[in-house]
């Protein structure tokens, strides 16, 4: 009895949080707040279309540890590993975009707009950007007083779906907000380390995997070369070997077809009880869109802090002045 109190209570907890997130947040302290952003993200885009699918990254390993705090965004001390210096956190990238963004909105609206609302409404628009579903998001977002290395824990692309699974029912998602986020590979990128295994020595069969097409498998091991014998430190290739820097459901499309390239990416077309979401998402490109809209949503929304709860940074990359506040400490 006493155990699911607790659960209730915590539950209770995480609704009140995410209803004070509301649209406009900032249309009275710093009306322009969403625009400026919005500018940024599309100077970078213009240049760089790989920038959909940092944001997306960088989003995701900020909400799956302490909720979207922006602590991924704390620079390590000399005395503590921030998550930014995490081995999963090590090839994000895109903090300086969101540097660019908060200097901007600061000298309009100082010490108004978080550093965790910022990372969301960039994301959002370099989606949108990116030929996916334009969505609004609910701002109002605080950013977290405690940024630990220790506390990356986030799932691997090796991973089977019943494993990776249990990573976001621990958010409170749901199966198809598993298919649907992964679904974010389709701008994607990997470096060859995460599936080299698959090409040619699959759980040490001295064989490639044979989930993976034959013809896609002997052209990423020219690419990747083996374990033992790395073509150079660690190439990277597109998920989606189509379309690239389009966020659409191609993705899904190529995993029916044995062309899922991380393994995790591959299961979801061969697992029971996620095939059916895949074969969806496959041959309807508009419920992949509502649904990847409503499940951004859902992630930005995840364990957040509101009210006077932590705090509003003046610099992302460090905590405001405090006594006796270090890294992976609270107060």
């Amino acid at each position: 009895m006493e155990k699911m109190l607790v659960v209730f209570l915590i539950s209770c907890i995480l609704h009140f949080a995410s209803a004070q997130l509301k649209l406009g947040f900032y249309n009275s302290t710093c009306p322009r707040a969403e625009s400026i952003v919005q500018g940024i993200v599309q100077q970078r885009f213009n240049t760089d279309r790989s920038i959909t699918a940092a944001l997306l990254r960088m989003h995701f390993h900020d909400c799956f540890v302490r909720g979207c705090d922006a602590s991924i965004l704390i620079d390590s001390t000399r005395s503590k590993s921030s998550e930014k210096d995490a081995g999963p956190n090590e090839t994000v990238r895109g903090y300086d975009l969101i540097d660019v963004a908060k200097k901007a909105v600061e000298a309009v609206c100082p010490s108004t707009v978080s550093c965790a609302d910022i990372i969301t409404l960039a994301t959002r628009d370099a989606v949108a950007l990116a030929g996916g579903p334009k969505y609004a998001v609910p701002t109002g977002r605080r950013d977290g007083l405690v940024s630990d290395a220790a506390d990356v824990n986030l799932p691997s692309p090796s991973l089977t779906v019943a494993e990776a699974f249990s990573f976001f029912q621990a958010k409170r998602m749901t199966l198809n907000d598993m298919v649907t986020l992964l679904g974010a590979h389709t701008v994607g990128i990997a470096h060859c380390g995460f599936f080299q295994d698959r090409l040619s020595n699959f759980q040490g069969t001295g064989q490639p995997d044979p989930t993976m097409d034959a013809g896609l498998a002997a052209r990423l091991l020219r690419t990747c070369g083996t374990a033992s014998r790395p073509v150079n430190r660690d190439p990277t290739v597109f998920l989606d070997q189509g379309t690239s820097f389009v966020v659409d459901n191609q993705f899904y499309n190529q995993t029916r077809f044995k062309r899922g390239i991380l393994q995790i990416d591959q299961e979801l077309a061969l697992d029971r009880s996620t095939a059916p979401i895949v074969s969806m998402f496959a041959s309807n490109r508009i419920a992949f869109q509502q649904s990847f809209a409503s499940a951004m949503i859902k992630l930005s929304k995840v364990e957040v802090l509101v009210g006077k709860a932590g705090e509003i940074r003046k610099n992302c990359r460090v905590f405001n002045p405090r006594k006796k506040t270090v890294i992976g400490t609270g107060l």
